[in-house]
């Protein structure tokens, strides 16, 4: 068989680098080990990118997908250096990036009649290499209860409640807090957390904890901050709170970026 022209590899004339080169919206299923925890399966949708050099016409796209195919059984927060040391060298590269999102899921125990379900989460997790040094953001997405601090105090009967949501993303190293630590640390911050399963005398026990922990979404926002001040190796994070109004036809949202 006749050699096959490598027309990827031909060199550029034109010299100008391309900072990120590669793929997108992947669907690929992962295994992925948050923590000391037991490899939890998913499908995760994924985004790998190198730097191209100014003299280089192309990168090699499948072996993106060949690298992926490889690791894909071990993803985990303190693993992603290495993923990022091998793509950045099979594909030549002084930089890279993969960005996978991804549901995920955990057994929750309903607060009075102790029985358990599955709820879901999104956790967006991306690392990035440049010139040796790694930098690792990990995002939860968690779903939460809050209750109107305003409609409490001014109405003689109940208050206006809604579900919202918290993206909490944080940057650091390897040593990052896991999935779980995040989630829970959300959790603690709005009125009530939400379950996939509620009994009757569960569901009196939540709709009394949201009414006795009314937030607004500036509040949420802010609880969750305060908690990132104590927590140890991160070198920055985001949060964005929204709140899905019940009562109000627009949604509310705040925003802290801290570190």
């Amino acid at each position: 068989m006749d050699k096959l022209e490598d027309t990827q590899n031909e060199p550029d004339g034109r010299m100008i680098p391309i900072h990120r080169v590669g793929i997108r919206d992947l669907n690929h299923p992962i295994q992925f080990q948050d923590g000391e925890d037991e490899p939890q399966s998913t499908i995760a949708r994924v985004g790998m990118s190198v730097a191209l050099s100014p003299d280089v016409r192309g990168t090699h796209m499948s072996r993106f997908v060949t690298l992926l195919s490889e690791e894909a059984e071990a993803i985990s927060v303190a693993g992603l250096p290495k993923v990022l040391d091998t793509m950045a060298r099979r594909l030549e590269s002084a930089a890279a990036t993969l960005r996978l999102e991804f549901p995920f899921f955990i057994t929750k125990e309903a607060p009075a009649s102790k029985a358990t379900g599955k709820m879901d989460y999104t956790v967006l997790l991306e690392g990035v290499q440049e010139d040796g040094e790694t930098t690792i953001h990990l995002g939860v997405r968690v779903p939460v209860t809050t209750l109107c601090p305003c409609s409490r105090n001014i109405s003689e009967r109940g208050a206006h409640n809604q579900r919202g949501e918290v993206v909490l993303t944080i940057a650091g190293d390897e040593g990052l807090p896991s999935v779980q630590e995040l989630i829970r640390l959300v959790e603690a911050c709005a009125s009530s957390e939400l379950y996939s399963v509620l009994k009757r005398p569960d569901e009196k026990v939540v709709t009394e904890q949201a009414y006795d922990n009314p937030v607004f979404v500036e509040d949420l926002v802010r609880n969750v901050a305060m908690r990132m001040r104590d927590m140890p190796g991160i070198k920055g994070y985001r949060i964005e709170g929204e709140n899905f109004e019940s009562i109000h036809n627009h949604n509310a949202f705040a925003v802290v970026v801290g570190g």
